[in-house]
């Protein structure tokens, strides 16, 4: 709780604060004017803000809809000492949050070659024409309904059945556990991430949307069908995108 509530502080006085006060994110390609810097989206400065940027966002977005996951595999372990019960807990969220960090070097490389290609404005991180973000739209609808998604959500929305399938004692084994279930929660995810470039990646009020849709999707029952529901109401989105 203590990570989350730090990462989402930083994401909420990062993106608000002045300008001036933030030389990381003017290096990510913002000016204090609101226009494009023309900074080089490949320099090794640009990268390196942007990954810590990416980074803290996926901490602040997916490790609060982990929690149940966590605090399971935690009940369940039966380590005679409380040390290794909590170092075990440390390395299923340590494996969990590498999973996202190396999401997150694949946004950053995607960021980039989108703002390389004019896709995106580099002062809002947002695509430069509505037919842009209908199209991630679409994307993204059409991913909750594949049978990936499906496979991947089941495994989230079932911490009791995940832990029966793949528990491992020891060190090793909740580093394993912690690796699969960020993989599945990616496979989950992946696509409701990539949508932060639908409605700009320097949005809060579309970051925390978002973050609240897959911490739902995760939780919620599977008899609820809750990524049909988000599929309708992409669909519904993109066309109201394109008709306006």
């Amino acid at each position: 709780m203590a990570l989350a509530l730090i990462a989402w502080a930083w994401l909420l006085f990062r993106l608000h604060a002045p300008m001036a006060k933030m030389p990381d994110m003017a290096m990510a390609g913002m000016a204090m004017d609101g226009t494009a810097m023309g900074v080089d989206p490949w320099s090794s400065a640009y990268l390196t803000a942007a990954f810590a940027m990416w980074s803290i966002m996926m901490v602040a977005m997916m490790l609060p809809s982990a929690a149940p996951m966590i605090l399971l595999h935690a009940r369940i372990d039966r380590s005679e000492s409380e040390s290794a019960r909590l170092l075990h807990s440390l390395l299923f969220i340590t494996a969990y949050l590498a999973v996202w960090t190396g999401f997150s070097a694949i946004a950053v490389m995607a960021q980039a070659l989108l703002l390389d290609t004019g896709f995106l404005s580099a002062a809002t991180l947002a695509p430069n024409h509505r037919a842009a973000a209908s199209m991630m739209l679409l994307l993204a609808a059409g991913y909750e309904l594949t049978p990936a998604k499906h496979r991947c959500l089941e495994n989230c929305q079932s911490p009791l059945i995940f832990i029966h399938r793949y528990w491992k004692g020891g060190a090793a084994g909740a580093f394993g556990i912690g690796l699969r279930h960020g993989l599945y929660c990616v496979g989950c995810c992946w696509a409701l991430m990539l949508l932060l470039f639908a409605g700009g990646v320097m949005n809060i009020a579309w970051i925390a949307p978002l973050a609240v849709l897959a911490a739902i999707q995760k939780t919620a029952p599977p008899q609820w069908r809750i990524h049909q529901w988000t599929a309708a109401f992409l669909l519904l989105l993109a066309a109201w995108l394109i008709i306006l």
